[in-house]
């Protein structure tokens, strides 16, 4: 931020769900607000969906000129829980945090995870859908960033078979 006009970026704690509530009610208030959002993968019924989540859930940042803006309203604002504080005083966020965060973001806004497996090479998994469900075997590695491949016995002899990482569980 621009540190001549005094604009520090601050972590502010909203009610259950609230994130984009609280966002608008201080976007209207005149503060510059940060969201950072990722695409989920939430499987239920044996579908899987992708949704826009909070990075992190009930926090969002939010951008106090301290020379020209009273910062003390935020705590105030629908939506809002509190400013994160250390004592009496807002806790700064640095700004190369915020900047990481959006420099990890894709074209449509919203921050890239990396998806590493859950398990080490050689631990014993559990099929949780599909055809191979409800098998057991052991996990060899990935193949690309969405699937991993795990040696199962079948009929005597251990098969290859590559699946989606949210397809398997640790056994």
């Amino acid at each position: 931020m621009d540190a001549v006009s005094g604009v520090r970026w601050f972590a502010v704690q909203t009610h259950s769900r609230a994130e984009e509530k609280a966002a608008a009610h201080l976007i209207r208030q005149g503060f510059e607000v940060y969201l950072p959002r990722y695409l989920r993968r939430k499987r239920h019924a044996r579908r899987t969906t992708v949704e826009p989540a909070a990075l992190f859930p009930r926090y969002l940042f939010v951008a106090v000129d301290m020379i020209l803006q009273r910062w003390r309203v935020v705590h105030s604002t629908v939506g809002v829980t509190r400013l994160v504080c250390n004592g009496d005083e807002p806790a700064l966020v640095p700004d190369r945090v915020i900047q990481d965060l959006k420099r990890r973001q894709d074209d449509s806004g919203y921050v890239r995870l990396e998806r590493r497996p859950r398990f080490a090479v050689g631990d014993r998994i559990h099929v949780l859908e599909g055809v191979f469900a409800p098998s057991q075997g052991l996990f060899e590695g990935l193949t690309d960033g969405e699937r991993v491949a795990i040696l199962l016995d079948l009929l005597g002899r251990k098969v290859r078979v590559v699946l989606d990482m949210d397809c398997v569980a640790a056994a």
